[in-house]
């Protein structure tokens, strides 16, 4: 199995530790592309309109500037980089050792920098979206981040996902940046009942996103075998109420998780 999450936005910036080495990052194949998204990442962060190309506001302007040092910046793994409601649901300082072997085989994070990382991969924290675009990527112009990892991500990534179930927990714009085969994969929807009607609520859907990926961790730590997306919703119906839309050659599956309404 691989569980596709997105980045946060919030990120933890480590106080000590090495420096990112990237011959050490999961498909390592990717470091020519990492090193040109992290050459023009730097390159901009030190411009005047840096703050309106990254699309942050005059608060942030420490992490704008923190990316013109990402090289020499302290590197910590993914999952203690990554913050923000998905990543605090998944809680994984309080992983076991069991299930913390489990996420660093399962786990990968479609990131605007790095591309995609695994779990235990060393990361400094950095200010970039899947939707920002940056200049020399290969086009005139900007290329948007999602855009510019698309075909090598697809290369890298689809032949280890072929023949695993791939459970998708990303967001729109990390999803259109890697596209498993899709007769093999499952996305997660989250919908919150209000007033009687399904809603679509972003704050209830990355926390339960994080809730999923957490108990698909612990289930296959404690043996459970989830090799298949029928599997993976029998056992996620043991905890929500779900409606399973069964993939196809041409189409992911969807698991949709339907919260009770609030009181």
């Amino acid at each position: 199995m691989l569980i596709l999450l997105p980045p946060s936005e919030t990120k933890s910036a480590p106080s000590s530790g090495n420096p990112v080495d990237m011959t050490t990052l999961s498909w390592p194949q990717l470091q020519p592309q990492r090193e040109r998204a992290l050459k023009a990442l730097m390159k901009v962060s030190v411009q005047k309109n840096a703050l309106e190309v990254l699309g942050v506001g005059a608060s942030l302007a420490s992490e704008v500037q923190r990316n013109t040092t990402l090289l020499e910046a302290p590197a910590a793994p993914a999952l203690e980089v990554y913050t923000g409601v998905l990543f605090d649901a998944l809680d994984p300082g309080s992983f076991t050792v069991a299930q913390r072997t489990v996420a660093d085989e399962v786990l990968v994070v479609i990131s605007a920098l790095w591309g995609a990382v695994k779990a235990a991969d060393q990361i400094p924290a950095y200010r970039l979206s899947g939707a920002t675009a940056l200049r020399g990527l290969g086009r005139s112009g900007g290329l948007k981040m999602s855009t510019y990892w698309k075909p090598h991500l697809n290369r890298h990534l689809c032949p280890e996902a072929q023949g695993q179930v791939v459970v998708d927990c990303r967001s729109a714009t990390y999803a259109a940046a890697f596209q498993p085969a899709p007769e093999n994969t499952v996305t997660i929807k989250v919908v919150q009942m209000v007033k009687g009607q399904r809603k679509v609520v972003s704050h209830n859907a990355k926390h339960t996103r994080g809730l999923v990926a957490r108990f698909l961790v612990d289930q296959l730590a404690n043996g459970a075998v989830l090799n298949t997306v029928q599997a993976v919703a029998d056992a996620v119906r043991q905890q929500w109420v779900v409606e399973l839309t069964a993939p196809t050659s041409k189409k992911p599956g969807e698991l949709t998780l339907i919260l009770p309404e609030q009181e």
